[in-house]
């Protein structure tokens, strides 16, 4: 169950990309859906696109290079990353809420037992239910699921076991390496009929049996998904423009894990050094899983290798008002950084914010064009959105 588990560097990332793409034409399309064991049919690039080692841009160029007529199907699965992060970005009441209920269903937890101990078989694998106990072991050992289970566990999750669906999200946010806020936050709202209003998944034993060629048949699932209720969805903002950097002015680079492939803060002004901010912890109230920490820290040792600082100071959550400090020990007056999208980094920088503008000093988030034009075009559904972008 471990030979899952990705490098955490830029060139690991790039060797399974171009490793991957003599399958991700015809035979992506044909197989995407097959939870088999080793995942042969799926690329495995979203550690290294969640963290930006690899970038969605050169994913979709290197895959329209090999394939000039097309390969949709594993296009499209890019562009629901994309899609995902511009739909919570023009929403980020919906990420606050997630957060919310979250809170408050660990605290039904510290008082209702018999809650308590089915959340702790489900997150165990002790529940039963065949299939569903093994991918909640898979987790665990590798950091890793098939889209098709992920969706398959949710749904027995909320409509089988009837858990908060607020507690399986943070189960897999704090499990995978992959783990991003708009991904899993708006797919389990999806599954729970809260994103698309009206509009569940319901997993079946035959769907199940049929994509996992007969390693699990469960019994007992439900047989009915009804929407669960929430609040309408907030209107969206207007999509964020990044923000331009002082030529002029010296300027800290600061990396997070939201991004690390670096390139968008290597501009024309003078640099007067590179730190760390790092907040993996942030994912969740409970402990995050240690190949999710892991993970973290050496892709960000291997972007500071890349970006020629592998001395750089790095800095945490309560560390804030000393990054602030060393950027005007450095004589910066600006701290540049790629735009993190919703979530623990991004509301660490607007704290950063508050800290460094009393000192003179700017925050510049740096947004990549890959972002900027493909964002405001996540007002609604999917397949609109693909109609604009792809």
């Amino acid at each position: 169950m471990t030979d899952f588990i990705p490098l955490p560097t830029r060139a690991a990332g790039l060797a399974r990309l171009h490793g991957f793409l003599p399958r991700a034409g015809l035979a992506y399309a044909a197989n995407r859906n097959r939870d088999v064991a080793g995942h042969p049919h799926v690329s495995g690039l979203s550690p290294w696109l969640r963290h930006r080692l690899v970038t969605e841009a050169e994913v979709i160029a290197a895959v329209q290079a090999a394939y000039p007529g097309g390969a949709d199907k594993f296009l499209a699965e890019v562009w629901w990353r994309t899609y995902w992060k511009g739909w919570l970005e023009l929403r980020p009441a919906v990420w606050s809420d997630y957060r919310q209920g979250l809170h408050a269903a660990l605290d039904r937890v510290q008082v209702e037992a018999g809650l308590r101990a089915r959340w702790e078989d489900a997150c165990e694998g002790r529940t039963g239910i065949d299939g569903f106990d093994h991918w909640a072991r898979e987790l665990g050992a590798t950091g890793y699921l098939h889209n098709h289970a992920r969706m398959w566990f949710a749904s027995i999750w909320i409509f089988t076991l009837g858990l908060p669906w607020e507690l399986g999200a943070d189960f897999f946010l704090r499990h995978l390496i992959d783990g991003d806020p708009a991904s899993n936050t708006l797919s389990w709202r999806w599954v729970a009929g809260l994103h698309t209003p009206g509009k569940t998944y319901l997993a079946t034993a035959d769907n199940i049996a049929r994509n996992t060629e007969g390693r699990f048949a469960p019994q007992g699932l439900a047989t009915v998904a009804l929407p669960l209720r929430g609040t309408p969805h907030p209107a969206p903002r207007p999509a964020p423009l990044g923000d331009t950097p002082d030529p002029a002015a010296p300027a800290l680079v600061l990396v997070t894990e939201e991004d690390l492939s670096a390139e968008p803060v290597t501009v024309p002004c003078p640099l007067v050094g590179v730190a760390a901010l790092s907040h993996p912890a942030g994912r969740s109230p409970l402990t995050v899983a240690p190949a999710v920490m892991a993970f973290t820290a050496k892709a960000l040792d291997d972007a500071l290798e890349r970006l020629e600082a592998p001395q750089a100071r790095r800095f945490g959550a309560a560390d804030l008002a000393a990054l602030v400090d060393h950027a005007a020990a450095l004589g910066a007056r600006q701290i540049m950084t790629p735009y993190a999208p919703v979530g623990p980094v991004a509301h660490l920088l607007a704290e950063v914010q508050k800290l460094a503008e009393p000192r003179g000093l700017s925050l510049v988030r740096v947004l990549r064009a890959h972002d900027r034009d493909a964002w405001p075009h996540a007002t609604h559904g999917f397949f609109r959105f693909r109609e604009a972008v792809m």
